[in-house]
């Protein structure tokens, strides 16, 4: 189980996928709002000029000693919507998010984002 407590410790980790080949590199967390739990990380990938985000599930990633392992692969998370290194996820993007890995989307009851960062 992956601790909250742990989340500043993740930053510039590698991120790889279940197979050991290297994503990028872990740039931020995203907590689901209801449960205050790590559901999703940003990576960031790309040459060095043109450099993105994009977002993969956690939920069954492990940490090790400088590197987060991810249950998805490399070619899936590459595709997975992408902002720029500066940006926010718009919340009307939040579910395309969620759609690309097959996972359901709950927003609140009051229309509240699913994903906060941290």
């Amino acid at each position: 189980m992956i601790q909250i407590a742990d989340i500043r410790e993740w930053r510039n980790h590698d991120v790889i996928d279940s197979g050991g080949h290297k994503i990028g590199t872990l740039e931020a967390i995203y907590v689901d709002t209801s449960t205050d739990e790590p559901a999703m990380a940003t990576v960031q990938t790309g040459l060095p000029t043109r450099r993105h985000l994009v977002f993969v599930p956690l939920a069954g990633a492990t940490v090790g000693p400088g590197y987060v392992k991810v249950d998805y692969d490399k070619s899936l998370v590459k595709k997975s919507p992408a902002i720029g290194t500066d940006d926010v996820l718009p919340a009307e993007d939040e579910a395309a998010v969620f759609a690309h890995y097959g996972l359901p989307y709950q927003p609140g009851t009051n229309g509240e984002r699913q994903l906060a960062r941290r």
